[in-house]
Parts: C-alpha cells; sequence; structure tokens
C-alpha cells in the first residue's frame, strides 16, 4: 500500500468515514491512477476535468457513480493533500430522478419462497421485513434480537446511528426456525466457519438466481425490499416521520418519495380523474 493511500484512510478515519465508504473512495482514486498510470499527487487539475469528461461522456456512469467519484477526489485533494482546486467546486452532478421499483406483498412473498439457503433467506427477510440495507442485516448480532420488546437493534447504521425497529411476530418465528438450523453464535447471519458474516455478493447472487426463478419482470436488489417495506407501511397509514426513523433517514425529504409509489395515493388520484372525467 502506497504512503498516500495509506495517509487518506488516515485521514478518513479520523474524519470517521465508515469502513464501506472508505473502501469506495479507496477504489475510486486506485481507478485514477489507473487510467492515468502516474499516482493521484501527481495530477494536475486539467487531469481532473478531463478524467470526469471520460466518466460522463466514454464510460456514460450512472450520476450515483460519478457523485461517489467526486467525494473520493474531494476528499484526497482537500484533505489528504490540502489542494482547494476550483475545478473540484465546479463539478456538478444532476441528482437522478428515477423512482425506486417497489414489490407488491405478493410479490415479495414469491421472491423469499425462491431463496434456498437459510441464511440468506432469513436475512433478505430482515430487510423486507424490518426495513434494512443489507450492511445493516448482514452486521446483525444474535443480541440484537429483543424478542422481548419485539425489536431488532439496528447498531452502526448510516451515518453511524443505531436505532430500533419493531420485530414482526412472523418474523421471530421464522428467526427461532432458522437458529435452530443453523445455531449461530456470534453473528446472526455467519460464513460456514462462524468468523465472519455472510458476504454481500453471495446474498445479491442468491437474490438474482431466485428472481431468475419467477414471472417477476423488475429490476429487483436488495435496495427494492427495502422500498417495498417502506410503501407498504405508507400505505398501511403509517406518518411518514414514523417511517422516516424507522428508515434511519436524515431528512422527510428521502423519504417522501414513498409518497409517489403507494396504491392508496394512486388510486385516490384515479378516483379523482375518473369523477371530472366523467362529467365531459
Amino acid at each position: 500500500m502506497t504512503e498516500l493511500r495509506c495517509r487518506m484512510i488516515a485521514d478518513m478515519r479520523l474524519r470517521g468515514l465508515s469502513p464501506n465508504t472508505q473502501r469506495r473512495y479507496v477504489d475510486v482514486i486506485r481507478e485514477l491512477a489507473k487510467h492515468y498510470r502516474r499516482p493521484p499527487d501527481q495530477l494536475s487539475q486539467e487531469d481532473i476535468r478531463d478524467y470526469f469528461i471520460y466518466l460522463q461522456d466514454e464510460r456514460s456512469l450512472s450520476s450515483g457513480h460519478i457523485r461517489v467519484a467526486l467525494y473520493a477526489l474531494k476528499f484526497l485533494y482537500k484533505r489528504t493533500l490540502d489542494r482547494h482546486w476550483p475545478v473540484l467546486d465546479l463539478i456538478r452532478i444532476k441528482p437522478s430522478k428515477k423512482l425506486p421499483v417497489v414489490l407488491s406483498p405478493e410479490e415479495a412473498r414469491c421472491l423469499l419462497r425462491r431463496v434456498r439457503r437459510p441464511g440468506v433467506k432469513m436475512s433478505l427477510t430482515m430487510m423486507y421485513t424490518c426495513g434494512l440495507r443489507i450492511s445493516e442485516a448482514l452486521r446483525l448480532h444474535c443480541r440484537d434480537i429483543d424478542s422481548q420488546r419485539m425489536l431488532v437493534c439496528v447498531r452502526n447504521g448510516k451515518a453511524a446511528k443505531d436505532r430500533y425497529v419493531p420485530l414482526p411476530q412472523r418474523t421471530l418465528e421464522r428467526l427461532r426456525i432458522y437458529w435452530c438450523q443453523v445455531r449461530p453464535k456470534t453473528w446472526l447471519f455467519p460464513t460456514t466457519d462462524g468468523l465472519t458474516p455472510i458476504h454481500k455478493g453471495t446474498i445479491r447472487q442468491c437474490l438474482a438466481a431466485a428472481l431468475a426463478q419467477t414471472d417477476i419482470h423488475k429490476h429487483v436488489t436488495c435496495q427494492t425490499l427495502r422500498h417495498s417495506y417502506a410503501t407498504h407501511l405508507m400505505e398501511q397509514g403509517v406518518e411518514l416521520r414514523a417511517i422516516q426513523a424507522l428508515l434511519g433517514h436524515r431528512s422527510p425529504k428521502t423519504t417522501f418519495i414513498y409518497m409517489h409509489l403507494t396504491q392508496s395515493t394512486m388510486q385516490a388520484v384515479q378516483n379523482k380523474i375518473n369523477d371530472t372525467m366523467a362529467k365531459l
């Protein structure tokens, strides 16, 4: 590992960035160095400007990928190298306008039934029934399940925040069956050696394999299960602020997007449209 990379990692740790964010930023810097075949501290502002044009025009990366690249380079040059280059403030990423994919309750049940591996199936079930991110689900310890209070303790979520989410009775029943099968000791969803949690890649591969066995023609990811959880809660009349707290969102604006996805909202609009157009 180069001296520059070590310095940047140390700075990120001091800044309190999550391990996942640190890995993503390091990957961005590695790609930049590979592209120019020179260390990043030997590049110029013009090199950085051309690199972002390359990411947008030639590689056609999504706004999310380019945003991560921008944040990573801002951290490297502003924080680690103390270079406050105007080009880093010039770059603007247009926010994505896409609505998230949502499964119906029937589709979610159909999909989860197709997953065979107990640990993978139970972790995906937790993502859907508790609204967890994939990283949050895989970091769960056995002690995080509070069956007396019917709560799940989500530790060190996004922005290093802890929170509690309700544990559905049916999910607890499945957890008990799962525990009898696997007998996890520390990690709730361990690998076969029990030393580490299941890898994210394994979860994603199993989810894709299960999806291929269904008639669901949607782009489904682990995050889709979380989106579906929030949308179904909103359809049941749960208040926006409560859903925001359950998901661990900083701003209600992030949660508000689910208002546009609920069937009840769309049906209410449809009824109004029908009433209006019936008078023509």
